[in-house]
Formats: C-alpha cells, sequence, structure tokens
C-alpha cells in the first residue's frame, strides 16, 4: 500500500460526517472535507510516518506530491503538507523544494494552505538558505499570484532579530494599496509580530507609509 492510500484510508476511517460540514463551511471549502480535526490528524500522521518511512528523498516528494495532486478531500492535502513538513524529514528541506511549495500555493489558492507554508517551510527555507531565498521572496511580492504575494509578507514571521527588514519593508510596500483582505490582514500581522521585537522600527514604518489601508495599520499597532 503506498503512503497516498494509506492516508486516504485513514482519513475514511476517522471520518465524520456532521463535522465535515461545518468545517467545509467554515473554510469555504470548494473541495470536500472528512470532518477529521487536527488532533486526530495529527495522530494519524504519526502512525504513518512510523508504518510508511522513508529512506529516499525523491520518494519522499514523490509521495507529497501524489498525495497534494490527487486529494479528493481537503486533509489529504492537509496531510501531505504534514508530510513534507515533519520533523523525520527535516534534514531533507533545500532550496530545490522551492518549486513544490509554489505548486502548493498557487494549486491550493487559500489562506489556509498559504499559510502553513509561508509561516513554516519557506520561514524554515529562509532562515536556513537566507542567500538562496531572498530573491525569490523578493520576486513573489510582485507576483501576479495573489498568495505568492501573501506568502512573501508572511516568510519571515518569528524570525525576531534575525528578520531582514529590508525584504520585510519590500514585500509590504509592493501590496500596501492593494485592496484584498488577505494581503491587508498579512501585511497587519508581520508587522504586528515584528514589532514584538523592533516596536520603534515598526512605529516608523507605519507612521511613513501613509497608503497602509485601515486595517493593515490597525494590526500592525496593535501591541504597541
Amino acid at each position: 500500500m503506498t503512503f497516498t492510500d494509506a492516508a486516504r484510508a485513514a482519513l475514511a476511517a476517522a471520518a465524520d460526517p456532521v463535522r465535515a460540514g461545518e468545517m467545509r463551511r467554515y473554510m469555504k471549502s470548494a473541495m470536500p472535507m472528512h470532518g477529521v480535526p487536527k488532533p486526530t490528524r495529527a495522530a494519524l500522521v504519526r502512525n504513518l510516518v512510523a508504518e510508511h518511512p522513508f529512506t529516499d528523498r525523491p520518494e519522499w516528494i514523490a509521495a507529497t506530491c501524489d498525495l497534494w495532486r490527487s486529494a479528493q478531500f481537503r486533509e489529504e492535502r492537509y496531510l501531505a503538507l504534514d508530510l513534507i513538513g515533519h520533523p523525520r524529514y527535516a534534514h531533507w528541506q533545500a532550496p530545490d523544494l522551492l518549486p513544490v511549495y509554489e505548486e502548493f500555493i498557487t494549486t491550493g489558492a487559500w489562506w489556509d494552505f498559504v499559510d502553513e507554508i509561508a509561516t513554516h517551510r519557506l520561514n524554515d527555507l529562509l532562515h536556513r538558505y537566507r542567500t538562496e531565498i531572498t530573491p525569490p521572496m523578493r520576486a513573489w511580492a510582485t507576483s501576479p499570484n495573489k498568495w505568492k504575494r501573501r506568502a512573501s509578507v508572511l516568510c519571515q514571521l518569528g524570525h525576531k532579530a534575525d528578520t531582514d527588514v529590508d525584504l520585510l519593508a519590500h514585500a509590504i510596500e509592493a501590496n500596501a494599496t492593494d485592496p484584498d483582505f488577505f494581503l491587508r490582514k498579512a501585511i497587519g500581522w508581520a508587522l504586528r509580530q515584528y514589532s514584538r521585537t523592533d516596536p520603534e522600527w515598526v512605529r516608523a514604518f507605519v507612521d511613513s507609509h501613509p497608503a497602509l489601508s485601515p486595517l493593515s495599520r490597525r494590526e500592525a499597532v496593535k501591541h504597541l
């Protein structure tokens, strides 16, 4: 049995039709859902990884992509992200995974997928391979795809003193006047998070960028 087959069987066995409807409405998901909550999914992942270990990096990547691309339920894509981000395979994270994450962002095209990738996978790659990952993140900030732009804004969340403020400013300035709610919210979130490290920089940035939306501004200064 492949990892994809095992993952599908485990999710189907844990399905809750009542919860599925509630979760699908909350996520505004066009894709059906099984109604498997995150704690249950985490337990499934532990078992799946233990029962179907990967010793070959290309097979691990292929299994992740297969589960993502062939997904019929939203939780299958959640499991794909759980697999590619599993601590057991942390040593396989490298810049050559960026096209995979780009594919998942553009085909997932919703905040739950995008934020998981941006704040964990891209975040980790940028922290470990700043020279290689910074140029693509700067390019994503002006992409026609709004989800890649949101990812570029959020990719340094939690970097604290290691935050590249030039990259942060570039990503925000490139999207400051965009009317999209998800971009405005991301800008406020990124600034609010960084204000815990350098409140003076955030205050000065907000004051010097009057084009920031009221939502971005309100979120940015929430803890100042």
